[in-house]
């Protein structure tokens, strides 16, 4: 998947829609639903430590053509803070917020640990009708452990100097967004204990035979993601029986980066799945 460098997008990193908030498992989670009522639903995972500012652009540009979901996991945003922090406990989160929202069926687009939880998902609930994954490996093994810590850090105030893990130097520079994601990183990001129990969930992660998933599935990977090499992304793809796989230009947020060019993808490939449901 080829796009311009710079290529953020229209959208602000701010999503819309209604707010709702659902208790489960020990902890209040906040989240946002449009209102598009029978129209087919997308949720969207966060990545570690990472609140819903991720994907301001894009659940705002898929708003309308289908139903979306944005939440903030536990010790993100508006939601607790109390844990555990596992990928199963996630998953139970995922689930307690689409019964709330009342959806029965629905695509998963998940990134980095969000990824993980959307594979477990898959695995264990009976709502998904599709993977769209960014970054994901099939074993916390792959993950490279330093470079997670960094772009994830503990203390907010290192979120400036975290930021070439996600972004290119070139991105950062010519989009102008540098301080007003750092900004959004500080109001809604996970910090102390959560953050470290997000990463402590991605690196234990192991998603078992993926030959089992038979939903369809997107599988895209940053060519310069400096968390997960794009090798594990192409073996996952491999591995799941529907899987395809789409290289992308950029580093960890190359979804942010190439907004348009990777909404497009995930609007393509949903629109066929949901061609072949009819």
């Amino acid at each position: 998947m080829r796009a311009g460098a710079a290529d953020g997008g229209t959208t602000t990193g701010e999503t819309g829609g209604r707010v709702e908030t659902v208790a489960t498992g020990g902890t209040t989670l906040r989240y946002t639903v449009s209102d598009e009522g029978s129209r087919p639903a997308i949720v969207f995972v966060p990545d570690a430590g990472f609140g819903p500012w991720m994907w301001g652009w894009q659940a705002p540009a898929l708003t309308g053509r289908y139903r979306t979901v944005v939440y903030a996991t536990r010790g993100t945003d508006g939601s607790d803070r109390s844990g555990p922090y596992t990928v199963d406990r996630f998953a139970a989160d995922l689930d307690a917020v689409l019964s709330d929202a009342g959806i029965r069926r629905v695509h998963l687009v998940g990134a980095g640990l969000g990824g993980m939880v959307a594979l477990r998902y898959a695995r264990e609930y009976g709502r998904a009708r599709s993977l769209s994954l960014f970054g994901v490996a099939a074993s916390g093994e792959r993950i490279d452990r330093g470079a997670l810590a960094a772009l994830h850090p503990d203390d907010p105030a290192s979120f400036e100097a975290s930021m070439s893990g996600a972004f290119t130097e070139r991105f950062l520079v010519e989009s102008g967004l540098a301080a007003r994601i750092a900004a959004w990183r500080r109001a809604e990001d996970a910090t102390g204990e959560a953050a470290s129990g997000h990463r402590s969930a991605a690196l234990e992660f192991e998603a078992g035979a993926l030959y089992e998933l038979a939903v369809p599935a997107l599988v895209c990977h940053g060519v310069d993601d400096p968390i997960v090499p794009i090798a594990a992304g192409e073996e996952v793809a491999d591995e799941l029986p529907r899987g395809r796989f789409e290289a992308v230009e950029g580093r960890r947020c190359c979804y942010v980066e190439h907004a348009s060019a990777v909404t497009d993808a995930i609007d393509g490939f949903l629109r066929d799945v949901d061609a072949s449901d009819e």
